[in-house]
């Protein structure tokens, strides 16, 4: 723990009349920002406000101790660092507040987030990195509630990575040797989150160049400090982790949030440790005020005492800078004045241009739209009173509207073209064309970016096939993994792994045996039990350039990391427009094994929380190797799923290791057949193919095809062919029934229309709705076994054939 003043006294930043007043100014644009965007929210100009207000001058003294290179992961309050460091204009800053969707007008999100979620471009037009290493870095915002803590781990500790190990220092567009400090910010309510605790226990013990700043006014919302915090004092709680002479820890600073001149100092100096020491540092700001509340949804009179409103006015940090100014005779009151007001006009200006630009942007849409309904109606012979009328109607509502934008001239096309549904092609057709031009502009405005649009597409990879000569071996496919993954390594130093068990012993089924021996544990590293933060380091990792493995031991334990997965990985493209993307490769095991926390195979939920990243379920180890390779020449996110009863199962060993690939959205015949097809992945294709054979021997032939990869799902409808030459289908696998089978059969009968050349019902052959009992028995009953198949297609063809295949068991 560093006392503050002494910290101020010895560690003093010389400050020259021309900083202090640019820092005055940068926070009274920053106030008078949050102030005119609460009420733009009430004028209906924007839909929701959350702002930085009473924030402003601890965020000043952040941005001096920020260098580029480094990164910042914090959370909705951060404006005034973000104007601080130059990375947000006022224009931009009400551009979002509007929702402008325009990338030019915000180049954080182009209008996807609210407001106050910032975002610097990693990332080029063409996908390519920027130089990260001379840039003032903004890890893309997430609403949720401390969820940016598990990737600022991952940012702090490529830091780490990059001083450690030589064979990294070449990448210096990525870093300076490891000299970049990750910053994050948290709301002290948000530090009661589990997540804050992982990632500060994480730091502590990887020992990272982490600097955390807790913002604390108090309050969580309208909740009060006795709810949020054991002694409602963070400084007190977090004591345990401060380090001592002889043991490794983090360094606490604790500084008033009105405090210029030790805010300045404690920043500069907590972030000199983080940079040289590679120490993690905690700094609570505390006493902060929030002047206009949480957000534009409530005012915080309604749960403050005027005690602590009179409080907080009295120390705006805002007010007691400019008491500090004037004591010390830096300024004169006139001086500030006139900066106030200059900064109050500032705002104002550049709110109109912001809010001018949002409207104009829509303008040609709509006067486009109010011309072509004219036209048409004019184009009606003079009996068509009824029509002309409503077109009349649609017009002058679109007309009318007020601030309008572009669904409402959608809307009114859409609603103009059902009117004319029965007119000539000639009369309507310059409305079509509007409507075909909008969409594709609307879809590359609003639903661009899910998944990579660049040259390192996954979907682009081209196929290797992997080489075997005549003595290539037999192996366990443990083995043919581990040899993969030897060949990855060797080639590629930006590649690490890490994860609970993975580095002393190989992981728990000996993919990595030897590996971390070979290439050192700065590559391949074991971490605690805490899956949460394993996800937040692959994250972190992967948007500074390296391309992580991050293991989850059993697929049973996504649980604890699909939080940063869905929120913030999956969307990350697309709620920056191509601006930054995390290639993390998370690795795991799952499917059948024994008992319930050891054979889960949640498809469903991952198919539903994960779309922006490929779900890879290989059937056996080569699969897998392949898609690893294909991973790491594409540049998008992705989850696999390794066959938790496979490792021992026997494959070949491949000549070209590190180099074979397996293409995504690329289903696989394993079997071919004409009277059935079934559909499946993963472990299921083994008890498929066996019930295949049973079949086989009572005439019946099975097609059964591996999907191979759930996102993507056969781009080329592979699926849909089969089904015309079989004209029955079954969707088997090992998630809850409603589950995986049901996404698969929508893709299928929907997508690729193949419910046309059905001649009987889909059938989903699934697990139970609960998971499996332990031992064999359990396992048997409660998933789908051979038996099950066999049942399911026999019913099938017994219903076209019940003379040759008459019931079994009644």
């Amino acid at each position: 723990m560093t006392d503050i003043q002494a910290l101020t006294n010895t560690y003093t930043t010389t400050f020259t009349k021309e900083e202090i007043l640019n820092d005055y100014r940068i926070a009274w644009e920053s106030r008078y920002a949050s102030l005119a965007g609460r009420k733009e929210v009430f004028a209906g100009k924007a839909k929701f406000g959350i702002f930085g207000d009473g924030k402003e001058l601890a965020q000043i003294a952040m941005a001096k101790a920020f260098k580029k290179g480094d990164w910042r992961s914090g959370y909705y309050r951060d404006q005034t660092f973000m104007f601080a460091i130059g990375e947000l204009t006022i224009e931009q800053y009400f551009a979002q507040l509007y929702a402008h969707p325009d990338l030019e007008a915000d180049p954080a999100t182009a209008g996807r987030c609210m407001n106050a979620h910032f975002v610097t471009r990693s990332i080029d037009e063409n996908g390519e990195w920027n130089k990260l290493s001379q840039m003032y870095n903004s890890a893309a915002d997430v609403s949720c509630t401390a969820g940016q803590m598990p990737r600022l781990v991952g940012l702090a500790w490529a830091s780490k990575l990059y001083r450690e190990n030589p064979d990294l220092h070449p990448f210096t567009n990525f870093s300076n040797k490891g000299n970049e400090v990750a910053f994050g910010t948290i709301g002290n309510a948000s530090t009661s989150e589990g997540h804050f605790w992982e990632a500060i226990n994480a730091a502590g013990v990887l020992q990272i160049p982490m600097l955390v700043a807790i913002w604390d006014d108090g309050y969580g919302i309208s909740v009060g400090q006795e709810y949020h915090t054991t002694k409602g004092d963070l400084y007190k709680v977090l004591q345990g982790f401060q380090r001592t002479d002889e043991e490794k820890g983090i360094e606490l600073f604790q500084v008033k949030g009105w405090d210029y001149e030790a805010l300045c100092s404690t920043f500069k100096y907590a972030a000199d440790i983080c940079r040289n020491e590679h120490v993690p540092a905690v700094i609570h700001v505390c006493e902060m005020t929030q002047p206009q509340g949480h957000s534009t949804s409530g005012s915080h009179e309604r749960y403050k005492s005027k005690e602590r409103l009179r409080w907080e006015e009295e120390f705006d940090c805002l007010k007691k800078f400019e008491e500090w100014i004037l004591k010390n005779g830096i300024a004169k009151a006139s001086e500030l004045q006139e900066i106030n007001q200059s900064a109050k006009l500032k705002v104002n200006n550049a709110k109109l241009n912001a809010w001018r630009a949002f409207v104009d942007s829509m303008k040609a849409d709509y006067q486009e739209a109010l011309r072509l309904i004219e036209e048409a109606m004019l184009a009606l012979p003079a009996q068509k009173v009824a029509q002309k009328n409503q077109l009349t109607q649609v017009r002058e509502t679109l007309q009318k509207t007020l601030n309008p934008l572009y669904s409402d001239a959608f809307k009114a096309i859409k609603k103009a073209l059902r009117i004319l549904r029965f007119e000539e092609k000639n009369i309507k057709i310059g409305l079509q064309n509007w409507l075909t031009k909008a969409k594709q502009e609307n879809e590359e405005r609003f639903n661009s970016h899910l998944y990579s649009q660049s040259a390192y597409s996954a979907l682009k990879v081209k196929e290797v096939k992997p080489i075997y000569e005549e003595d290539s071996r037999l192996a366990d496919g443990r083995e043919v993994l581990q040899a993969n993954f030897d060949a990855i390594f060797a080639k590629n130093p930006q590649v690490i792994a890490f994860g609970e068990d993975v580095g002393k012993i190989g992981d728990v089924n000996q993919a990595f045996a030897g590996l971390q021996a070979k290439y050192g544990e700065i590559r391949i590293s074991d971490t605690s039990i805490r899956e949460l933060t394993i996800i937040g380091q692959g994250i972190g990792t992967a948007m500074r350039g390296l391309r992580p493995i991050a293991e989850i031991q059993y697929l049973d334990y996504i649980y604890y990391g699909l939080q940063p997965l869905a929120d913030d990985v999956s969307c990350l493209q697309y709620r920056t427009k191509g601006g930054q993307k995390a290639p993390i490769i998370v690795r795991s095991r799952g499917h059948r094994l024994e008992g319930i926390w050891h054979s889960g195979s949640p498809i469903g939920m991952l198919l539903h929380s994960l779309r922006g990243m490929h779900l890879l379920v290989p059937r056996n180890m080569t699969q897998a190797a392949g898609f690893y390779n294909t991973l790491l020449q594409s540049d998008e996110p992705a989850l696999v799923i390794e066959c938790l009863n496979g490792y021992r199962l026997k494959e070949r060993i491949p000549k070209n290791l590190g180099e074979f690939t397996v293409p995504l959205g690329i289903p696989e015949i394993i079997k071919e057949g004409k009277d059935v097809t079934i559909v499946t992945y993963g472990s299921m294709c083994r008890i498929v193919m066996e019930a295949a054979e049973q079949l086989n021997e009572i005439g019946i032939s099975c097609e059964v095809i591996d999907v191979q990869t759930l996102l993507p799902f056969d781009i080329h409808h592979a699926i849909v062919k089969s089904i015309q030459k079989t004209n029955r289908v079954i969707f088997a696998d090992e998630d809850v029934p409603g589950g995986a089978t049901a996404y698969m059969m929508q893709q299928v009968l929907q997508e690729q229309d193949a419910y046309k050349y059905l001649d009987s019902k889909p059938i989903c052959v699934t697990a139970k709705a609960h998971r499996p009992p332990y031992g064999s028995d359990g396992d048997y009953f409660s998933k789908p076994n051979p038996e099950d198949i066999v049942d399911a297609v026999y019913a099938l063809i017994s219903e076209t054939n019940p003379q040759q295949y008459p019931e079994l068991y009644e």
